[in-house]
């Protein structure tokens, strides 16, 4: 006997018939064993440890569903004789000659499949009794079971629960036949002596495995009992084309497997007819492809029934609403309005999920610094006062001497260990965007005065701006050491625009300053503190960074940079961000003096670098958990961006199809006001001018001045800015004289309208009259050459002119029309000959001319409307 004295792992998983990782997982816990891989040795020792722990597991685990098909050896020579032997033995037995010490099983009738159970081997290391059901012989002497050792013992057998080859019966009743007829084994010996060949091969098997290694297993093919249940009966292989022994099982398991593909077909049909579509949202324009994919049909069949309907259409014409509903209602489909419903329940989950926030986080808020913008006409000072601010109380970084490096439109003061946020918001552009976008960027507004000039249009303007964000208003009178200041006028023309002083009774806290003696800055800036004490301005620290952008630009060296005040949480190096369809990851973040620093808390105005691209001025920021999360989220807000516009060029197109055949004009209008009351009226206004052929459009409604993005969206839209109240700076003026840009300023609302009828009158077409010149009657032909000739005609009537249009007229029916070639007056050319004179007229492709023909000649003029009706 002889044995590895090492083995290797897998060589053990594979004879235990095991994953290699579950071995060394289980080797290590229960034996604390370490095994480093699949190729790891083990010892003899630790091999028969290893294999005692799964034998003790097999020995308790049931397997009532694990049977063991056995394996058909193929057929040789010596199996032949052996089959021979064997059938031989049949008819003895059928004639009664069975040897009297053999125990004998009875032969039950067996499917075409049987799987059995050989019972384990007797060996003398294990001797275990096999369970064995056996017919008692009828003899009066029987020898101890200790010292028979059959050579083949008898199977347990198990039928089948699916029908297959039926030669098998065939081939395994001369081997059991053999085995019941194999002699006794004398005792104590270890092989089947005397007994025939193929009896002596299991002997001697049996006999080789029990003194080999009677601790290994019998390597068992194990299959799972459903594999032979319908159940997973079409994911088999078929098998090869001759592989069947005969006509009958071929087509017994062809019909079989048409049976179970028949229901698994139902099962499919089933569940795709209860997917079929009954309601469909139409709220916009689409292409037939869309439609078909949104109403669960074909193209064709939608070309189809619009082609019945007389509309020509391909797979990728956009079709309006009103067609698009035509074609699902005309499907049995029921059309509903826009999701109405869907909407409002998402808007009401994010209500309540801000809720939920809000209430989990009210213990983690805490102070934050009160952020201040300054507003005002640009020639009261307000630049001075903002200078004097940051020259007294900015906090100046260690190495600058004599100011500071002003890097980016916001910047923070300090004033006993207390800080605030001024933001810089030149012409108002992101104030005004943050207002219209509902974010509360300021938390204080100081309205700048000069107290020599008084409420300028810019500074109710900047009332108004206040007012619509909801922030509290602090007036500083500046130009207080002037000698024409009057302060007084000044609180009195603010009264009536609601802001009344506190020393007159009312709310608004007044402070009188001047920035070019920088007296009464300290005061203003204790206001600004109490003010915002009073507000309780509180943020959360420790959570993503959330805010808004006040400017962005493109730099040369740096990119796109971005200024952005912090509201909320906190943003650090590195952090992901999104802004609106912008994105990117955070390279650098600097101050208001320029210094880079790591991360930025609540109420900081700090500059960002890293973004892919420049933002708006106004958008809202927010900081995401990766980057992967901020391409996603970016690329949605792009695709829903490119959806808005594709479906607008789209309506525009079928807009455009369906008022082909009609002459409407678009008149293009943008609207500036002083006031949102002021800009409503003026609009509104507009909007009842009603005309058939002119349609007034506006697009953009807007409170300020006229700015340069005011002409720049003019240019792109061919339309025309009225101002109301308003005016323009120089560089508005120069943009708009570049870009061919009419600008249009008014005081009073009527002037408006009656200017906005004379430019819808102008874009109307002139009216065109025909109007009649002369008359002419041939009285002579004259020939030229072979083929041309000339009318000699007499002007009857007004006069004939060369190059206007004629009419030959014969018999009271016109017969040519056409421009007079040539005017002759006897040999000369002529331009006109009046009445009462004799002429001769031609024309380049008419020759047909007769003696008594008259010759109209006329002209159309156009007449310039003056009404829209």
């Amino acid at each position: 006997m002889c044995f590895n004295v090492y083995m290797r792992v897998h060589e053990l998983a594979k004879e235990l018939n095991i994953n290699a990782k579950d071995l060394i997982d289980r080797a290590k816990k229960e034996l604390d064993l370490t095994l480093k891989s699949h190729s790891a040795t083990v010892s003899q020792a630790m091999t028969d440890k290893i294999r005692g722990l799964y034998k003790s597991q097999d020995e308790q685990k049931a397997k009532p569903k694990a049977f063991i098909v056995k394996k058909q050896k193929p057929a040789t020579v010596e199996a032949t004789v052996e089959e021979k032997e064997a059938e031989k033995t049949m008819e003895s037995e059928k004639a009664g000659e069975v040897a009297p010490d053999v125990a004998v099983e009875p032969v039950r009738a067996k499917s075409r499949l049987e799987i059995v159970r050989p019972a384990p081997r007797k060996t003398d290391e294990a001797p275990q009794k096999p369970q064995v059901e056996t017919v008692p012989e009828k003899t009066t002497e029987q020898e101890p079971p200790a010292t028979q050792v059959p050579a083949a013992e008898p199977h347990r057998t198990f039928r089948a629960t699916v029908q297959t080859r039926p030669s098998f019966e065939d081939r395994k009743k001369p081997i059991e036949a053999k085995r019941a007829n194999a002699p006794e084994a004398p005792k104590g010996a270890t092989s089947a002596q005397g007994a025939p060949a193929g009896v002596k091969k299991h002997a001697d098997k049996a006999k080789e495995d029990a003194t080999g290694d009677a601790k290994a297993p019998i390597k068992r093919h194990i299959i799972s009992q459903d594999m032979y249940t319908n159940q997973d009966f079409r994911n088999k292989k078929k098998k090869k084309e001759g592989a069947y022994k005969n006509k009958q099982e071929e087509q017994e398991r062809i019909s079989l497997e048409k049976s179970i593909q028949g229901k698994y077909k139902k099962r499919t049909q089933a569940t795709e007819e209860a997917e079929v579509i009954t309601q469909v949202v139409i709220d916009k324009p689409m292409t037939v492809s869309e439609l078909s994919s949104k109403i669960g049909k074909t193209p064709a069949e939608i070309i189809r029934f619009l082609m019945m309907e007389k509309i020509m259409v391909t797979v990728n014409t956009p079709i309006d609403i009103e067609t698009s509903k035509k074609v699902a209602e005309s499907f049995e489909l029921e059309v509903l309005e826009e999701d109405i419903e869907a909407f409002m329940e998402e808007e009401t989950e994010k209500e309540e999920k801000s809720k939920v926030l809000s209430e989990a986080d009210e213990k983690l808020l805490g102070a934050r610094a009160p952020v201040v913008t300054i507003m005002g006409h640009v020639d009261h000072g307000k630049t001075t006062l903002l200078d004097s601010i940051r020259a007294a109380k900015h906090k100046l970084v260690s190495g600058e001497v004599g100011g500071i490096t002003q890097s980016i439109g916001a910047y923070t003061v300090w004033l006993d260990d207390k800080k605030i946020v001024f933001i810089d918001t030149p012409g108002h552009e992101a104030f005004t965007s943050m207002r219209m976008r509902g974010a509360q960027a300021t938390d204080i507004a100081i309205l700048v005065v000069a107290a020599d000039d008084g409420v300028m249009p810019q500074t109710i303007e900047a009332v108004n701006h206040a007012k619509s964000a909801g922030v509290p208003i602090i007036v500083a009178v500046n130009k207080m050491d002037k000698p024409a200041a009057n302060p007084d006028r000044v609180l009195q023309q603010l009264t009536e625009h609601g802001l009344v002083p506190e020393e007159w009774g009312g709310d608004t806290i007044v402070v009188k300053v001047s920035a070019l003696q920088k007296t009464g800055i300290d005061e203003l800036l204790e206001y600004i503190l109490l003010v915002a004490e009073m507000q309780n301005l509180k943020a959360i620290k420790d959570r993503p960074g959330t805010g808004v952008i006040i400017e962005a630009n493109l730099d040369k060296g740096k990119g796109p940079v971005a200024t952005m005040l912090v509201q909320n949480g906190t943003v650090k190096v590195g952090d992901s961000i999104v802004v609106g369809t912008v994105g990117g990851k955070i390279r650098a973040l600097l101050d208001d003096s320029g210094q880079r620093v790591k991360k930025a808390g609540p109420s900081t105005p700090v500059e960002v670098l890293g973004l892919n691209e420049v933002p708006q001025a106004g958008d809202s920021f927010e900081v995401v958990g990766s980057e992967k999360a901020m391409k996603q989220i970016v690329a949605s807000k792009k695709q829903k961006e490119r959806s808005s516009r594709l479906e607008a060029l789209t309506a525009a197109h079928v807009k455009k199809d369906t008022v082909s055949n009609e002459d409407i004009v678009t008149l293009n209008l943008i609207i500036k006001a002083n006031t949102h009351g002021s800009a409503e009226a003026v609009s509104q206004a507009i909007q009842n001018v009603k005309s058939k052929i002119v349609i007034p459009k506006i697009i953009h409604v807007g409170v300020g001045d006229i700015s340069e993005a005011d002409v720049m969206l003019a240019a792109a839209s061919n339309a025309i800015i009225l101002g109301f109240t308003v005016k323009e700076d120089a560089n508005t003026r120069a943009a708009a004289e570049k870009s061919k840009v009419q600008i249009k300023k008014y005081d009073i609302i009527y002037q408006v309208l009656e200017d906005v009828e004379k430019t819808m009158v102008s874009l109307l077409e002139p009216e065109i009259k025909q109007v009649e010149l002369g008359m002419a009657e041939v009285r002579q032909i004259f020939t030229v050459g072979k083929t041309g000739k000339i009318a000699g005609c007499y002007v009857l009537e007004g006069k004939i002119i060369r190059g206007k249009t004629a009419k030959v007229i014969r018999n009271n029916k016109e017969i040519f029309k056409g421009e007079i070639d040539q005017l002759k007056r006897f040999k000369e050319d002529v331009k006109e000959v009046a009445t009462g004179f004799e002429c001769g007229i031609s024309f380049a492709k008419f020759n047909d001319l007769e003696e008594g023909d008259i010759i109209e000649v006329s002209t159309t003029e156009e007449i310039a409307r003056s009404s829209l009706v």
